[in-house]
């Protein structure tokens, strides 16, 4: 257990001191085998059975099987909508009909309207970062909070809510029963919660950096801001709506994979488009590949360490003792969840390790499962966003280039204590009797 624990905690605190996580993964990794006695290689054990090594690359090589075409079309994505300007246009035309103070709120809502719409959030991030950028710039806002308002409005009150088509709505169906707009009257409650409390708070956050005297610096990479022609901003919104589209109507029938056709649409739609307002079409493709490829590799680097971590005997231990908490199903299933979450570094990661031990627990006793189906999926979403978790380092450090000593502390705000604050809202409406 110390172990697992220590090895957890040196990975989060190897994370804030900015090491490279192509490193820091498997080390830490190995201090969590070597203290739970884990063989370190597959030759020393039998075909099949648990080891560092085996383990480790098959958390790594996993993860980029399931993920490269999508990471790789949305940094391709992201940066032709930069390169070609339409990034720029659109973030003019919100900040003209928003007004400069609106600038957190339009990214936000992006970042929303493309989360419910069946986006992966790692896609999400590059494809609106490019316009992230362009509005802090316009309103001169310090870029550190970029993280934040990509991650608050991808991974708090859309990811988790009723009807939302991204899988941490969607595992507890299998286990539970229930309908992907379970318990949707407390869900709605509680979304607008997170969603005014949080953009209250991240608000408060970028006012106190502001007075501090923090502004927006430019960096080499940026986009240049020259006075050159723009698209029309409905030739840089379109892009956007053809991914929506397209993932959309293809996301029953080929799930994560119809991101694949999404992206290329959407790639091909910024070319067509805006064709003749790129500076270097080949350009962007290629500087696309390379970041998606950083941001792969630090993914990855993560999932390997929980592939580690789940094999070891203290991980089995820690997960009986949170499955079996006595009390109100509802906060024992809370509390489980997001602890497991939090250990993986992974909301999905977290559902599909506890429920189903907890499900037929739970529906033994009588539990109302919608209700148990929204407060597991709120849950999930809370402790899964510490430093080490995959999308949190990927957008921190690989698409905005900020280090977590930097950024951190806002993100882990809005995406950590805010969907806690959630949880406890939800599960007093349900104890209320509210939407069961």
């Amino acid at each position: 257990m110390i172990g697992l624990i220590g090895g957890l905690a040196l990975l989060i605190f190897l994370t804030m001191r900015g090491m490279n996580l192509l490193v820091a993964g498997p080390l830490c990794a190995l201090f969590v085998a070597v203290l739970s006695g884990l063989p370190l290689f597959p030759q020393l054990v039998g075909e099949g059975e648990a080891n560092f090594v085996g383990n480790y690359m098959t958390g790594f090589s996993g993860f980029i099987a399931s993920w490269y075409l999508m990471f790789l079309l949305g940094a391709i994505f992201g940066k032709v909508m930069e390169d070609s300007g339409a990034a720029d246009s659109v973030s003019k035309w919100i900040v003209s009909k928003l007004g400069m103070k609106r600038a957190v709120l339009a990214i936000i809502i992006a970042c929303a309207v493309l989360t419910y719409g069946g986006v992966s959030l790692f896609v999400v991030a590059f494809s609106v970062y490019p316009m992230a950028v362009s509005l802090f710039r316009e309103a001169n806002l310090p870029r550190r909070f970029i993280p934040a308002a990509l991650a608050f409005g991808s991974v708090t009150f859309t990811m988790t809510s009723a009807g939302s088509p991204e899988i941490q709505n969607w595992i507890p169906i299998e286990y539970l029963g229930t309908s992907p707009y379970a318990g949707w009257e407390v869900s709605l409650i509680v979304a607008v919660f997170m969603m005014v409390f949080g953009y209250w708070w991240l608000g408060k956050m970028i006012k106190k950096a502001i007075s501090r005297g923090e502004s927006f610096i430019a960096r080499e990479n940026d986009p240049v801001n020259e006075d050159k022609a723009l698209p029309h901003p409905l030739t840089g919104l379109v892009p956007l709506v053809v991914v929506l589209i397209i993932s959309f109507v293809f996301h029953d029938s080929l799930q994560q994979s119809a991101l694949i056709i999404a992206l290329l649409g959407g790639v091909i739609a910024t070319y067509l488009l805006n064709r003749k307002y790129f500076k270097s079409f080949w350009n962007a493709v290629s500087e696309g590949t390379l970041g998606a490829l950083l941001a792969l590799g630090n993914t990855a680097a993560v999932v390997g360490f929980g592939g580690v971590a789940k094999a070891v005997p203290a991980f089995e231990v820690a997960v009986n003792a949170m499955t079996s908490i006595p009390g109100s199903p509802l906060i024992g299933g809370a509390i489980a969840v997001s602890v497991i979450a939090g250990m993986t570094g992974s909301a999905s990661g977290g559902q599909a390790i506890a429920l189903p031990l907890l499900a037929p627990h739970y529906m033994d006793m009588g539990v109302n499962t919608e209700a148990l189906h929204r407060v597991v999926a709120i849950s999930s979403g809370a402790l899964d966003s510490l430093p080490h978790n995959g999308y949190v380092v990927t957008t921190v450090r690989a698409i905005c280039g900020e280090s977590h000593q930097d950024a951190y502390n806002p993100v882990g705000a809005v995406t950590v204590i805010v969907p806690l604050l959630g949880v406890i809202l939800a599960i007093i409406l349900f104890s209320l009797g509210l939407g069961i």
